[in-house]
């Protein structure tokens, strides 16, 4: 439950401070006509996060396993893909997003409502897609059970709460240590869930290995007891991974995980320091 809430309190979150973000300028600016179009774009992206997460849902029962496993495979590279770019694009842009969502708001208003309508729908949309593919893969990767499903709710309402709160003004954390935090365990997170669809793709045949075992510790650790739930259920921990899963969790943890840990500008070769000119004499 805590990987799949971590999910939801920190996606929900971005989308949450977007709409503050957008909602505070309008109101400061006396646009307060123009909040029903606003809302009215983030309604449709919420609706369409929750027609795609549906769709996804429902849209692959009827296939056959092997359909289904080369499909969820897919989706979950896809999904870690994404989540991937979006904590590295948060870590970057995250200092003048504010300064960034104003001037499309600006460009929004001078083109009238249509135009407000879209780029909200645009703001909110990107995030409740991502978030959508993102939790339906962990929660698949978690197991059947209302556990993930429920830390999902419950991640998306706290930051629902949180956004009110910051937008009250009640409430001020260090919001930089924050995504760096969550976007580190998010990065863990999504190395179970891309190992989970790897296991998927050797399922569907598409990727060789499917019985050659890293190692096997079902017997230490069953998956069926508290503690194996527990580690499945918050890193999609695996008790008897395939040696390509483990290769691959390995490789996509270790490099992300240190780049994304990593300062800004860590890495860039320094400018020389222009030499003084020799005075004349």
């Amino acid at each position: 439950m805590f990987s799949n809430y971590l999910i939801g309190l920190r996606e929900g979150l971005e989308a949450s401070l977007v709409v503050c973000i957008l909602v505070a300028y309008l109101v400061k600016t006396g646009h307060k006509d123009k909040l029903a179009p606003l809302w009215a774009g983030v309604g449709l992206a919420a609706a369409l996060s929750l027609g795609f997460g549906a769709a996804l849902e429902f849209g692959t029962q009827e296939l056959t396993f092997k359909a289904q496993e080369a499909i969820g495979g897919s989706l979950s590279v896809i999904a870690v893909g994404l989540v991937t770019w979006m904590v590295f694009w948060m870590k970057r842009t995250a200092r003048h997003l504010k300064t960034e969502l104003h001037g499309k708001l600006d460009a929004a208003l001078a083109m009238g409502t249509g135009a407000l309508v879209t780029t909200a729908f645009l703001a909110v949309g990107r995030e409740g897609l991502e978030t959508s593919l993102f939790v339906w893969r962990s929660v698949k990767a978690a197991g059947d059970g209302a556990g993930p499903l429920t830390g999902v709710l419950l991640g998306i309402a706290s930051s629902i709460l949180l956004g009110w709160l910051f937008y009250r003004g009640a409430v001020r954390i260090n919001l930089a240590k924050f995504f760096t935090w969550t976007g580190g365990m998010l990065v863990v997170v999504a190395a179970g869930v891309l190992a989970y669809g790897i296991h998927d793709l050797q399922e569907a045949d598409f990727l060789p290995g499917l019985a050659t075992k890293a190692f096997d510790i079902s017997t230490t650790i069953p998956p069926d007891s508290w503690y194996g739930t527990l580690l499945k259920g918050t890193f999609n921990f695996q008790p008897d991974p395939t040696v390509l899963q483990l290769a691959v969790w390995a490789l996509y943890l270790i490099p992300v995980l240190a780049l994304f840990l990593a300062p800004l500008g860590a890495g860039r070769p320094s400018q020389p320091e222009p030499k003084p000119e020799p005075s004349r004499s």
